[in-house]
């Protein structure tokens, strides 16, 4: 790599992107590497501060930024991505489908405690539109070894990918209403709303959904009927907090659903519930789901959608980042809420 003065650089080709910040409006390549330099580019390089370039010479086994970018993200790149670059030396990972997002976090983790290398990403479960950018990679100086990289692809193929989306499946959902106020006409059902619509954003459809009393019985009834039908997953609202007359928990439980979990540190979610009835989860949804933009629900129903099965021991490894600051506005999933 030789260091020239851009006065007499005219006719060389520039051996790396020159970077133009515009404060506040633009920060992106000026020259592009590859340039030839020309005489009436030379105002405009010392306008952005460029008094010298370094004009490359690659030896054999060595690589440039840009080559060195673009195999480090085909290598850590997994399913449903696609890569933009390299530009400026790094590569963007773009998601191609609605989905959520994977991690190998160790893998991650192993990659940047490598000299010259970074990855940086999107929060592990974070869902993804077609489009969105999701992390990048890129080396730190101009050049790297190609042993090194090479040694990234080798750990990708032996552990990885790092970075994947997983695509939603579209489940067949049934819900059980309950509590005495709404059974009896009360108040207003308001399941639809309030909660209801979520199912259908993420590409999954309501196909039945009842109304109880607080009754353990009825609730363990409808819930085994409900497992009968051609449902996937089930949800069962209200009746899940320590009150005498909420009873939805010793419903569930009597149905022979096997809870994983009832009771989380993330806030609001504290009363959430989940089990599995035969190979169907069941999602008890506390009242918060009702009145809070994003509970612990918005965190927890994606992932199963993704098909994953939750454990107690992640779930009480949330409460790390498990309180939510109730932010007006809402920007979740864009918040530190659940990403401890």
């Amino acid at each position: 790599m030789k260091k020239i003065k851009i006065g007499e650089a005219v006719g060389m080709v520039l051996g790396h992107d020159v970077t133009q910040i515009i404060p506040g409006k633009y920060k992106g390549p000026r020259f592009k590497r590859g340039h030839r330099i020309q005489k009436e580019d030379i105002p405009e390089f010392l306008k952005i501060g460029k008094e010298h370039i370094y004009v490359i010479d690659l030896k054999p086994g060595t690589l440039h930024e840009d080559e060195a970018a673009l195999r480090l993200g085909q290598a850590f790149a997994g399913k449903n991505i696609e890569l933009r670059g390299p530009s400026e030396g790094k590569v963007i990972f773009q998601s191609k489908i609605n989905g959520m997002a994977d991690l190998n976090l160790s893998l991650l983790n192993r990659i940047n405690l490598t000299r010259n290398i970074i990855l940086s990403t999107i929060h592990r479960y974070t869902p993804c539109q077609p489009g969105m950018a999701i992390g990048a990679t890129r080396i730190i100086s101009l050049t790297a070894p190609e042993k090194q990289i090479h040694k990234m692809e080798t750990w990708c193929q032996e552990e990885g990918p790092v970075l994947e989306i997983l695509p939603y499946r579209k489940l067949k959902v049934g819900a059980i209403i309950t509590g005495n106020e709404i059974y009896k006409g009360k108040i207003q059902d308001q399941f639809n709303d309030r909660v209801g619509h979520k199912i259908s954003q993420y590409g999954s459809r309501l196909v039945k959904k009842v109304v109880v009393p607080d009754e353990p019985h009825q609730i363990s009834q409808s819930l085994l009927k409900l497992s009968e039908d051609a449902v996937d997953l089930i949800w069962v609202t209200g009746g899940l907090s320590v009150d005498p007359d909420d009873l939805t928990r010793r419903g569930i439980r009597n149905a022979g659903t096997r809870i994983i979990f009832y009771g989380t540190p993330v806030l609001p979610g504290a009363m959430f519930l989940y089990g599995m009835l035969e190979k169907k989860p069941v999602l008890g949804l506390p009242a918060c789901v009702f009145y809070h933009r994003a509970p612990l629900f918005d965190m927890v129903f994606p992932r199963i959608l993704a098909g994953q099965v939750l454990t107690r021991r992640e779930i009480c490894l949330m409460g790390h980042g498990g309180f939510c600051q109730n932010c007006d506005p809402c920007h979740f999933p864009v918040c530190p809420f659940g990403k401890g």
